[in-house]
C-alpha cells in the first residue's frame, strides 16, 4: 500500500507561513480548529510545526497582553517544543505509522523536499477499524 492513500493534500491542508505572526498563527489555529500546524518556506518546503502550546508560552515569554503586539512577533521567533519529522512519499507504510505513534500529523515531502501534503494519526486509525477490526467483529457475530 501506498502512503498517499491516507494523504491530505496540502490544497486542503491548513498550514502556517514562515513569514506569519503569531496574531496570524493564531487565528488559523482558531479557525480551523486543530492544536498543530505545519509550517512551510516560501519555496514550499516543510520547515517545522508550531503548537498551541507554543504560541500560549511565546505569549507568556513576551509579556503579551494585547492582541495587538502578536502582530509584531513572527512565528519563527519563538521556540517549537518539538517538530514533527516528515516523510518522503517513497516512505514504506511501516515507518508512516511509526512516526504517526508520536505525531498527530505527519507531514509528506516530495523529492525536491516540497511539502505535498499530511497522513493524520486520525485517518490510519480510521482505515484500521474499517479494514481490520469490522472483520474481527463480524467473525466474532457469526
Amino acid at each position: 500500500m501506498n502512503i498517499l492513500f491516507f494523504l491530505t493534500p496540502k490544497a486542503t491542508c491548513s498550514y502556517l507561513e514562515e513569514d506569519d505572526t503569531l496574531r496570524q498563527a493564531l487565528e488559523r489555529m482558531e479557525q480551523c480548529g486543530y492544536s498543530a500546524l505545519p509550517i512551510l518556506r516560501k519555496d514550499g518546503t516543510y520547515c517545522g510545526t508550531l503548537t498551541e502550546g507554543d504560541l500560549l508560552w511565546a505569549l507568556k515569554k513576551l509579556c503579551v497582553m494585547d492582541i495587538k503586539q502578536t502582530e509584531n512577533h513572527n512565528i519563527m521567533e519563538i521556540a517549537h517544543r518539538r517538530d514533527n519529522s516528515a516523510v518522503s512519499v517513497t516512505t514504506n507504510i511501516e515507518d508512516l505509522v511509526t512516526k504517526a505513534t508520536d505525531q498527530n500529523f505527519v507531514p509528506v515531502i516530495d523529492d525536491r523536499q516540497a511539502f505535498i501534503g499530511i497522513v493524520t494519526r486520525k485517518a490510519i486509525l480510521q482505515y484500521c477499524l474499517k479494514n481490520f477490526f469490522v472483520h474481527t467483529r463480524q467473525e466474532a457475530a457469526v
